[in-house]
């Protein structure tokens, strides 16, 4: 009932009504993921306010997906509604950067490079959206979120606009209070960002971005992934770790182990979430039984 109440109201507001028992495979950066019962792709910031103010109105639990990356979407689906975060406008202004969240975040460094400002480069080889990047407070080759973000536009669970500057974020690594917070039940969201660059060379930049694609490129499996799946423990590495626990390679169904980098899981072609459950499981099991390591999962886990 709440989904079809739901529905009159996006349509009569939008001209569209949502997508019933939409499969959420093509959604996720590795390929695998139930049906949500409803989806809906909000394109502009009101679009997302309302759609999550409509939710709550209704009483209909949702999920917020963006570019798909650090996400496993379980065999049985999502239910409620998933609302799908299309927000992508850029503004630049001298060297601060404004950008909506559900603008892909590689696509950001690029642009902020084509401009001559240095402080996004490493994020040339980042798949996902730019608010995915803040909650998880995504990182490469020495940079973060955490070190270039000014402040944020979040949205509340009670649906409250608020501006938040970096202290308030708690950022970690490869975390920070809206991923935990997630974790929780508590859903906020980020709306928008403002990034604080700095003026670089143009050449250099790109010369730089290219070493980090090319390092990609070299060093991370070409098949569909989730990205990293677990965080590197304190002064170690994850993919080290399963590789010397044995496991490059292993495969439970059509999901495997990479045997280019252990600390991604790919897609093989036609692998279900519990396949990708299943090495999971195996990987933090082994390591734990040689070596004393209890790995931290960086993806999260959806629906059920």
């Amino acid at each position: 009932m709440s989904l079809e109440r739901f529905g009159k109201a996006w349509e009569a507001k939008f001209g569209e009504a949502p997508k019933r028992n939409v499969p959420l495979a093509p959604y996720t950066t590795i390929g695998i993921g139930g049906p949500a019962d409803a989806l809906v792709e909000a394109k502009t910031t009101d679009q997302l306010i309302e759609a999550l103010r409509l939710a709550r109105q209704f009483d209909l639990s949702y999920t917020i997906l963006g570019g798909g990356s650090n996400v496993l979407i379980r065999d049985a689906g999502i239910r409620g509604l998933v609302i799908v975060n299309r927000c992508k406008r850029i503004e630049v202004d001298g060297t601060t950067v404004k950008a909506e969240s559900g603008a892909p975040f590689a696509g950001l460094a690029r642009k902020t490079i084509r401009l001559g400002l240095r402080g996004l480069e490493w994020g040339v080889s980042i798949p996902g959206t730019v608010g995915g990047a803040v909650v998880g407070n995504a990182g490469a080759y020495g940079g973060d979120v955490a070190s270039v973000l000014k402040r944020a536009e979040v949205l509340s669970p009670d649906i409250k606009r608020e501006s938040w500057n970096r202290e308030r974020f708690s950022f970690g690594y490869r975390t920070s209070y809206l991923k935990e917070a997630w974790k929780r039940g508590e859903k906020w969201l980020v709306l928008s960002v403002e990034f604080e660059l700095k003026k670089g060379d143009k050449e250099s930049l790109e010369a730089k971005a290219a070493e980090y694609l090319e390092h990609r490129r070299r060093t991370q499996p070409k098949e569909p992934s989730m990205g990293s799946t677990f965080k590197n423990p304190p002064g170690d590495y994850a993919g080290r770790l399963i590789d010397r626990a044995g496991l490059k390679g292993k495969r439970a169904g059509n999901a495997q182990i990479s045997t280019v980098h252990a600390n991604f899981i790919v897609n093989l072609g036609g692998a279900t979430a519990s396949e990708v459950e299943k090495l999971m499981e195996i990987a933090r099991n082994e390591v734990f039984r040689q070596f004393g390591i209890d790995l931290e999962p960086e993806v999260l886990i959806l629906g059920g």
